[in-house]
């Protein structure tokens, strides 16, 4: 609890200082005012976050958080936990959609166990992924909490470990996730965090039918009413209905919020994640940035409840980190407005010679 604690308060908002300096310059660049829109919206951002009229985002890495939820015993989604861990040995082979993309952005990916139920050690003692397991999976929340509060902390704390330990290596992070039966999860967490009807925020996950998600919508509905998560305790609410993917999710971005690190949200389950973070640390939302907008609706309310514009829309629903890897190649287009572009006056000089 000390490291969360410690990590919540040193959060602070975004640099003003860089943020006037950037916004100087984008207001005199060689075009019509505020011509590349959004994207440079979302260079002032990056000059704020990093307190640099010249940001870099070089090196970027992007976490994929793994874990496994108990709730899959109740039938909410078309496949067993034994995938996540498929998945897993599919990322640190290089062979999954995270990794084309990752590769194609120019950026490592890092996995992390946070709670896969299935035996991961070889590939921990190989150096492929990194070991933060809090269990063997969470409990069924169908039929109690997902986790102990102590656990729920020990995750959150897991994450920003992970971000602290990235840190010397990486400019820009980017979330990620793999885990069957986190489409529940989340949607448990979005509906009690932003008070709406569970039916509301959920969606189809691994390719359910109408029957089965009403069924889905069915289970979550009694779920939360036998855990009653308490929205105003943002661990409360991780502890009953979360999982360990999730709260290492959030912590990450509160770690990276925290080391001044701009972080690329990616799809439904990030997002939940770092609603979790900005409910935790208000000024943390300041150093997110929203990939995609997921096909999953749960994602919809969360972005709108975090006051984020996701930069694409490209009907992904995968996760992993596929959107935030696409996202990233724009991050790098709004460092090189900012930074490479002229103005007016140094096109005149430039012009003179």
């Amino acid at each position: 609890m000390d490291l969360l604690k410690k990590t919540i308060d040193s959060i602070e908002g975004q640099n003003e200082t860089s943020r006037t300096q950037a916004n100087e310059r984008l207001d005199q660049l060689i075009m019509p005012h505020w011509a590349l829109g959004r994207l440079m919206d979302l260079a002032l951002d990056l000059a704020g976050i990093c307190s640099s009229v010249s940001p870099s985002v070089a090196r970027k890495t992007i976490v994929v958080m793994a874990g496994d939820h108990g709730i899959t015993d109740s039938g909410v989604s078309l496949f067993p936990q034994e995938v996540t861990v498929e998945m897993v040995r599919g990322f640190v082979n290089g062979v999954a959609g995270i990794n084309v993309l990752a590769k194609q952005a120019g950026a490592d990916v890092k996995v992390v166990d946070m709670g896969v139920a299935g035996d991961l050690s070889a590939l921990v003692a190989a150096g492929n992924i990194l070991d933060r397991k809090i269990a063997r999976g969470t409990a069924n929340f169908a039929i109690g909490s997902a986790m102990s509060r102590e656990r729920a902390v020990r995750a959150l704390e897991a994450g920003i470990s992970i971000a602290q330990e990235l840190t010397d290596s990486t400019d820009l992070f980017g979330t990620g996730d793999m885990g069957i039966g986190n489409t529940s999860s989340s949607s448990a967490l979005v509906a009690t965090l932003c008070q709406l009807p569970i039916a509301e925020v959920v969606g189809r996950g691994t390719g359910l039918d109408d029957a089965q998600l009403e069924q889905k919508i069915r289970i979550l509905e009694q779920a939360l009413v036998l855990n009653n998560p308490d929205p105003a305790d943002p661990i409360d609410v991780l502890s009953k209905v979360g999982g360990f993917e999730i709260a290492g999710i959030a912590g990450l971005v509160l770690g990276a919020a925290a080391l001044k690190k701009p972080i690329v949200i990616d799809g439904f389950i990030s997002t939940a994640g770092a609603l979790l973070a900005g409910r935790l640390a208000p000024d943390s939302k300041e150093y997110m940035i929203a990939a995609h907008r997921s096909v999953e609706k749960g994602q919809v309310a969360a972005l709108a409840d975090l006051g984020k514009e996701p930069l694409l829309d490209l009907q992904f629903r995968l996760g992993e980190g596929t959107g935030a890897a696409v996202a990233m190649n724009l991050v790098e287009g709004a460092v090189a407005i900012l930074t490479e572009m002229a103005t007016f006056s140094e096109a005149a000089v430039s012009a003179a010679k």
